[in-house]
């Protein structure tokens, strides 16, 4: 029986991891220029964690975590998110005693049983970042800029930022009942899924993809706002104006997790069939509390990376060769096929990306070999250079060639790469 992988995972291939690497090593870059630090937690917490810190409403807790007992008798999750594990470490690790804000990234696989369709997978990437210790709404905008930095350094075109205040709980208590009013009229309307959330959950009918042509003239959250909430927006949107970010009001986002507060905001791109969120995040003030800690405030977001790369595919934008190799080393003779195993070795020291033939092909389909592999340089080496001390280096760009002593060959590809 051959196996094959479980439904909603994939192989990412050789040919396209390079696209991924891509992308992480833009995300770390960028995260270096904001002074974030990556943080690794484990892939499976406590099940309670993410059902205090997701909320025991939210779609994600009641229908899409994997969950099990493990032989201790404990109810395990994998994370379907990054941001509860993360104030978890935070929290079990007294990082709030740092006297700066706490500026976390992560990049790594999430969890979630949904339904398959384009761009959404049952195991999943996610680059994200938490920033924790500071209600300054300058935090907010710096998070939100450094998403918008990475979708647009990543070479995606036509990324949309839109933007909403979910208050304080106290703001959504008085909102709430302005909702259900507008909502319990249209009951029968609603899917299922709704109906069940206006009892429990009404903000959350909001975030329903079915549904939205019913909610046209909902009321907006933003008019029953009180002065810090209004404040801390209106600053957010002058943040983000003076840095040349564009953004759009969306009073109707609400985001699917229970912990946001004040600032919620997603990322927006077609190409991706009938979902175009790409990312999003939001403060939560409530969280680390929440979770047993000192109530800190915070701010984060997360970016799904097959959405990314999905889009870069779509938009065919071109990316930075990953996979080549520096050069392509032809033996040609017995005594040349040994030394050229040495040299190989030499280079890689060096840091030179060196390949050589293992399946004793010929020196014309070896040169196929150093074409697929997009080599810079090609160095032959035979019988003859070898006694002379020599070696053939060409230049596949200008097809230019030279003799270059063996001592000598990692310094004239080293001094070729930096001119």
């Amino acid at each position: 029986m051959a196996f094959q992988k479980s439904p909603g995972t994939q192989d990412i291939l050789p040919g396209a991891v390079e696209k991924w690497q891509y992308a992480e090593q833009k995300a770390r870059d960028i995260c270096r220029r904001y002074n974030y630090r990556e943080i690794r937690t484990p892939i499976f917490e406590s099940t309670e964690l993410f059902k205090r810190g997701v909320g025991e409403t939210t779609d994600i807790v009641e229908k899409e975590m994997y969950t099990f007992t493990d032989r201790g008798n404990r109810s395990i999750t994998l994370r379907p998110e990054g941001t509860a594990g993360v104030v978890r470490s935070y929290v079990e690790n007294k990082l709030y005693g740092e006297p700066d804000v706490t500026k976390l990234y992560y990049v790594g696989p999430m969890f979630r049983y949904e339904r398959q369709q384009a761009g959404r997978y049952r195991q999943f990437h996610q680059f994200g970042i938490e920033a924790l210790g500071s209600v300054d709404p300058a935090l907010d905008a710096e998070v939100i800029a450094l998403g918008y930095t990475f979708y647009t350094e990543v070479g995606l075109k036509g990324v949309r930022v839109e933007i909403n205040s979910v208050g304080t709980p106290a703001v959504r208590a008085v909102f709430r009942e302005r909702l259900l009013a507008f909502l319990e009229p249209k009951r029968e309307l609603l899917c299922k899924d709704c109906q069940s959330r206006i009892d429990r959950n009404p903000l959350r009918v909001l975030d329903c993809k079915v549904d939205q042509q019913h909610f046209t003239d909902a009321p907006s959250i933003l008019d029953s706002l009180d002065e810090e909430c209004s404040t801390h927006f209106d600053k957010v949107k002058t943040y983000l104006s003076d840095m040349g970010i564009p953004f759009e009001i969306n009073h109707r986002l609400v985001r699917g997790l229970d912990y946001y507060t004040h600032t919620a905001f997603e990322y927006k791109a077609e190409g991706i069939g009938a979902i175009d969120t790409i990312g999003g995040g939001g403060r939560y003030n409530g969280l680390v509390a929440e979770i047993g800690g000192p109530d800190q405030p915070g701010v984060g977001l997360g970016l799904g990376l097959e959405r990314t790369i999905m889009l870069l595919e779509h938009q065919a934008t071109e990316l930075p060769a990953l996979n080549e190799v520096d050069v392509y080393l032809v033996a040609l003779g017995e005594a040349s096929e040994r030394e050229v195993t040495k040299l190989v070795y030499q280079l890689r020291q060096r840091g030179i990306r060196a390949e050589r033939d293992y399946l004793g092909r010929k020196m014309k389909a070896q040169m196929k070999s150093a074409d697929r592999l997009q080599a810079k340089f090609t160095a032959i080496l035979g019988d003859d250079e070898l006694a002379r001390g020599e070696i053939a280096l060409k230049d596949m760009a200008k097809g230019e060639q030279r003799q270059v002593a063996l001592g000598k060959l990692a310094d004239e590809i080293l001094g070729s790469s930096d001119s």
